[in-house]
This record gives C-alpha cells, structure tokens and sequence, in this order.
C-alpha cells in the first residue's frame, strides 16, 4: 500500500503498490517520499477519507508500528531506538571534565548548582519518547488517523524474578536483616567464588562487569579475593573460565526503560487530539494467538487492544524497518585514546547542497566506479563523495557530486524494507 496525498498536502486513502505505479507513468502524480513511498497528486480531491487507526506496541529496544483500517493492515514498521546515548553522553562528559582540569585549574567544579525539571528522564529514555512522538507525528501528516491504540505495560520486576511471591513478601525483599556485604558472604560460604580460598580477605566483585552494563543487583554480585578480582579485570566470570559462577544474573535494565517512560508516551499521544486505546500486554497475546501471527513486534502492534478484530487482512507483504541514529555529532575534533586530537571534522554539515545520510542515486559516466549507484552518501569538503549500501559498507568511493542527485534528504533515520514472516493461520 502506498500513501497519498492531494496537491495541497491533504491526506488521502492510500492506494495500491499497482495504482500508484499508473499515476506516476501517467504523470498525474510525483514521488513525495521515499520512505515511507507516498505519492503527492497533481489535483485536489474533496472526497472524504476513511479512518484509520495507529497501533504502538512500545518496547525499550523496538517499537512495533501498524496502522489499521477495521480488519485491514495498510502499513507496518518497526522502529529501532538508539542505545548508544548513555556511552555518548559519557564521552562528553569526559572531555568537559578533562578540559576543566587541565585548562581552567583555577575555576573550582561545579555541582551543587544543577537543577532538574519536574518529570525529567534521561536523555537516553527521552530519545525514545521523542521517536514515536516524530512518527506519530509523521503518520498525521500522510494518512488521515482518526484512533490510537497502544500497550501501556507495566512490568513487576518482584514478580518476574521471583514467579511465586504474594502478599506481605513484596515489603520483605532479599536483603531482609542483611547488609549487602554480609548477605553475599553468608550465600558464598566466605569462599572465594573462583578460586576457592578461605580465611583471607574477600572483596564484592561484579559477575557482570558494570563497564559492560552490569549492574549492583545482588544477582550480579559475588565474591572473590583480590587476586582473582584483579586478573578477571573487565571479563565476565564466563569469559574468565568459571560459566557455573553466574547465579540467577537477572536484566531488567529493559522492563525499567517502560516503567520509567509509558505514562510519557501516553500524554503525548493524548495531546494529538486523537482517541487513545490502551491495551495489556495479556490481551495482545491472547488477540495475536487467536488470530495466527507469529511473534514479532510490528505483529504485536496488529493485536493491541480491544479493538482488534477476530482475523486480519494482511494488505502489505513488507515491514518497514526504521532506525533512529541521530543528526550527527556537536564534537568536530577526534581524539585518541588519550584525549589529544587526531583529526578536525569540517564545520558545515552541507556539502555542495549535500549532507552525510542522504538517499542518492550517482551516474558515474566513467573509471572504476562506472555505473548507477544507490545508497547513503558520506560527504567530504572537497566534494569527493563516498556511497554506502543499506548495511553501512562502502560501495563506491570518491565520487564527484556532480553524478550525484537527491532521493530522500537525511532525516534522522536510516530505513530497510523487509519481506514480513508469513503467517500460520488462514484468518490472516
């Protein structure tokens, strides 16, 4: 399915792949955007639209997108959040406080003067919020959306770590009438996790380095002699030769990132003005099983809430994969390891009218790289452009910007079109 839009940017009902294909052969149409295709007309249209309804299955990795129309699947996508804020954000912080020491000595650290708004989250749970914020509001301005249906999960970390607590039990956690030192030497019988020594001197050591997204759960805690805690270093105990001293090392680094940000999306989506459905993960199951569609997220999205209907009419065979990377980076010096310069980045992002991220298509005339080529550009100052393929590998180098002309400009996201697992049940 394709969408549309009039001549003056007025959502239609999108059309068929075929349909769309004869509008622009009979030129009474032009290409809009690449990604997600839509289709501008060359006239107005006054006929009303159909409604139609966007369904979010939020995930703190992925988010499932599909958009409804009563038993029909018009679209489907799966949004790909960042996860690399927090390492970034790190980085920075790192070289503010390095400049700090090293060029303003006589200026004393500043920390005690940071205020935070009230309903702050991190930047790194902010970025997630702001995706499905973009595509909502990028999904308004194609396709006349009159509902929203979305998973509003919250998870029960006490439960999923332990399936059978009740009652009272939530109130008397594991460190009940324990210190975290004392509670891990009783459970390790005073002996070093990895050698086995006793009567010396044991220290709390990490199963799962906090370097690597380990976390202080006591599931992740053990104990070890200093030896052993220094030679492991940044390994994990599997990694150091001991699989067995793992324990019952649970994540929900995941689980919180929902908790922490579900009533955030929920208010944004409140604000568009459409009708808001909120649907539990136990219904979406239970909508996705009856119906036959496989597990996945952008299948999720099809099944959410109670206005899912009894079977679905799949109208797109693709799944729209779209992955958040940003708008480029505020640091133009790279450093070494070191923190001392290696390289200058150039200071304008606009190259010959071309940014790094653009969808292009270059005809090389002539030399090694003779031919069309299609894929993301990577600029330099000199105009000497690089072309790079949907899984971020080169294919073409040093291309002139005059073989080059603009298919989508860069938007933030990078996108891959994908065939959809085929289903399982005749209902779909």
């Amino acid at each position: 399915m394709v969408f549309v839009l009039d001549t003056n940017r007025k959502p239609l009902d999108p059309c068929h792949s075929a349909k769309a294909r004869k509008l622009l052969k009979q030129e009474k149409a032009k290409i809009f955007k690449r990604y997600p295709f839509t289709i501008i007309l060359n006239e107005s249209i006054s006929t009303k639209a159909q409604n139609y309804r966007l369904k979010i299955d939020y995930g703190s990795r992925h988010t499932g997108l599909a958009i409804l129309q009563q038993d029909k699947v018009v679209f489907m996508a799966q949004l790909h959040h960042r996860s690399d804020i927090t390492e970034l954000l790190e980085k920075r912080k790192a070289y503010r406080r390095r400049r700090r020491s090293k060029n303003l000595r006589y200026r004393p650290p500043r920390f005690v003067n940071r205020k935070r708004k009230k309903g702050w989250v991190p930047p790194s749970l902010q970025s997630r919020v702001h995706n499905i914020a973009t595509w909502v509001n990028r999904f308004q301005k194609i396709i006349p959306l009159t509902d929203i249906s979305y998973e509003n999960v919250k998870f029960d970390t006490q439960l999923l770590q332990n399936p059978s607590i009740t009652g009272v039990e939530y109130q008397q956690g594991t460190l009940m009438g324990y210190e975290v030192r004392q509670y891990l030497l009783e459970r390790y019988h005073r002996t070093c996790a990895y050698c086995g020594k006793t009567n010396i001197p044991l220290e709390v050591e990490h199963i799962l380095p906090k370097s690597r997204g380990g976390s202080n759960r006591l599931d992740n805690l053990t104990i070890a002699c200093h030896d052993c805690n220094q030679r492991k270093g940044n390994q994990t105990a599997e990694e150091f030769g001991f699989p067995h001293v793992k324990g019952n090392v649970a994540f929900f680094k995941d689980s919180a990132v929902v908790n922490a940000t579900r009533w955030k999306i929920y208010g944004i989506l409140q604000a568009t003005g459409l009708s808001v459905e909120c649907g539990t993960g136990a219904r979406t199951k239970m909508n996705r099983i009856a119906i036959g569609l496989p597990k996945d997220h952008h299948y999720d999205a099809c099944c959410i809430g109670e206005s899912t209907p009894p079977s679905l009419q799949l109208k797109t065979n693709q799944v729209l994969h779209i992955k958040a990377k940003g708008r480029g980076s505020h640091c133009r010096t790279n450093v070494n390891q070191f923190g001392f310069p290696r390289g200058y980045l150039m200071r304008q992002k606009t190259v010959f009218g071309f940014q790094t991220g653009d969808m292009i298509k270059a005809i090389v005339p002539k030399g090694k790289y003779k031919g069309t080529w299609y894929g993301e550009v990577a600029c330099r100052k000199t105009g000497s452009f690089d072309i790079k393929n949907k899984e971020g590998k080169r294919i073409a180098q040093g291309i002139n910007y005059k073989h080059c002309q603009i298919i989508q400009r860069f938007d933030g996201y990078s996108y891959q079109l994908q065939e959809a697992k085929a289903s399982h049940s005749s209902h779909a």
